[in-house]
């Protein structure tokens, strides 16, 4: 069975209704990056930055996977699916994806401030309790914050994402505009030998040694054609 590698962005989530934060709409217009996605924003307003996710959460519970979701689950039957994603909600989970590599955190999780990735104070939020009040504190004592990967700090997760890649046979990048690293640069990882594609309705720049053949499309309809040009190759 062949090794499928599929790096996710804010693309792939625009058709569930979920914002993204590099469109013109998006939500960096509405609060800007230095206040709510970054250590020292947290460290001025923890309970701003708190109310922001909070308000993330409401929007997220109320988005459902798109066709595009399902049916890189559905792939599964017929490849060996890992799936990137630099996207902090859970859409591929709840489409059906059984291996999600999520790069930039997870939105539906808390941990310490103090010890973010130590995974003793990483929790799942119950659906019934979605919202972190103010001052709410991790196990360690310390103020719980969302388990974010935010501008500044590592990448706990970026070397699995990176053997993943190493094994794959063929490499798909959906909805990323590839400008934010080091996700960006997972693609130099993809063996000479791996067929690589690109989803995607706006132009990205992709720099790579890769021939890289190009689906102009939004994800849903993307994912579709992908399957199909796929299938055509078997």
């Amino acid at each position: 069975m062949q090794k499928l590698v599929i790096l996710t962005g804010a693309g792939m989530s625009a058709e569930s209704g979920f914002s993204t934060f590099r469109d013109s709409d998006g939500l960096w217009e509405q609060y800007p990056v230095e206040q709510v996605a970054t250590p020292e924003g947290w460290q001025a307003d923890p309970d701003l930055v708190t109310d922001f996710y909070n308000g993330l959460r409401r929007q997220l519970v109320g988005a459902q996977p798109n066709a595009g979701h399902l049916a890189l689950a559905e792939m599964e039957r017929d490849y060996e699916v890992t799936i990137i994603t630099q996207n902090v909600d859970d859409l591929h989970e709840r489409a059906g994806s059984s291996r999600v590599i999520h790069l930039h955190g997870e939105l539906m999780k808390v941990t310490s401030s103090l010890a973010p990735n130590d995974t003793r104070y990483i929790r799942t939020l119950p659906p019934h309790h979605l919202e972190v009040a103010h001052g709410e504190r991790a196990g360690d004592g310390s103020l719980l914050r969302p388990w974010i990967v935010w501008f500044g700090e590592a990448v706990p997760n970026l070397e699995m994402a990176a053997a993943e890649v190493e094994r794959a046979d063929i490499f798909v990048i959906i909805g990323s505009s590839l400008n934010v690293y080091p996700a960006a640069g997972l693609i130099r990882f993809a063996p000479p030998s791996a067929k690589c594609y690109l989803i995607d309705p706006k132009e990205v720049n992709v720099h790579s040694h890769h021939s890289i053949e190009i689906i102009r499309d939004v994800a849903s309809r993307g994912v579709e054609e992908l399957r199909r040009r796929l299938n055509d190759r078997a």
